[in-house]
């Protein structure tokens, strides 16, 4: 179990790569508190970790406001008495070039990524400090490091959290915490066929192209949370600072 006796918060943990992180946590020990906006998906995680005889807590928020961040470590706090991971997943994707973003469309994403991480690291880390220890991860992405075609909010926000977590590492390896980013690949959630569909293009041509990687396949959910466990636990704890990017090639290749 490694991750017994931790609590872990975790941020757009309703769906995808945050359920399937919370679960995960969960199996290995781990308390969990999820937040996003869906009170109906949120409660389904909820139940689906206590089913099987763990230990989860959701509550609603919304990572682009500051009252909403603060309440949820509140809370989080309240219920377990202390945060060991901060797992900083929530965002959103328009696939816009910068003439075609919108001002509104620019704001959500910058806010739900890089503005929401920050946020929450800002109320989460009192208390790690206070500990002397915690690991804190941001989901970044690929893209993050190189960069992608029509997708220029989503570039910038994921690109600043690899350079907010290498800051941030510096600033707080002192204090026993620990930040990093895990940098996914296309994964197969929710997000992948809604942007196909936004390109106007058809699903057997936008997943023969995401499949187009080294490992010629595309990754699932679960290749995601086995990284973010590595890097929660006491596993890499030689690790900070670190962009860890799970794409199955796509990267390198």
């Amino acid at each position: 179990m490694r991750l017994e006796g931790k609590v872990a918060l975790i941020t757009g943990g309703t769906s995808g790569i945050g359920a399937a992180t919370a679960v995960r946590f969960a199996g290995e020990g781990a308390a969990v508190a999820i937040t996003g906006r869906s009170a109906e998906r949120g409660e389904e995680v909820v139940q689906s970790i206590v089913a099987k005889g763990g230990e989860a807590l959701f509550i609603r928020s919304d990572v682009r406001f500051a009252d909403e961040c603060r309440r949820a470590v509140e809370q989080t706090l309240e219920r377990f008495g202390k945060i060991d991971v901060l797992f900083n997943n929530a965002g959103v994707f328009h696939p816009r070039s910068v003439p075609e973003c919108t001002e509104e469309e620019w704001d959500e994403t910058i806010d739900s990524s890089l503005k929401g991480a920050f946020l929450m690291s800002k109320y989460v880390l009192p208390s790690m400090i206070e500990r002397g220890s915690g690991s804190i991860i941001h989901t970044s992405s690929g893209w993050g490091i190189l960069g992608g075609d029509n997708a220029a909010a989503y570039c910038a926000a994921k690109g600043g959290l690899i350079v907010m977590a290498k800051a941030m590492a510096i600033d707080h390896g002192r204090n026993g915490i620990r930040v990093n980013c895990v940098c996914p690949g296309d994964v197969m959630t929710p997000m992948l066929p809604d942007d196909a569909a936004k390109r106007g293009m058809s699903w057997e041509d936008y997943s023969a192209g995401a499949a187009d990687r080294p490992l010629g396949r595309i990754g699932t959910v679960e290749d995601i949370a086995n990284a973010v466990l590595f890097l929660a636990s006491d596993e890499s704890s030689f690790v900070t600072g670190e962009a860890l990017v799970v794409d199955g090639g796509g990267v390198a290749g």
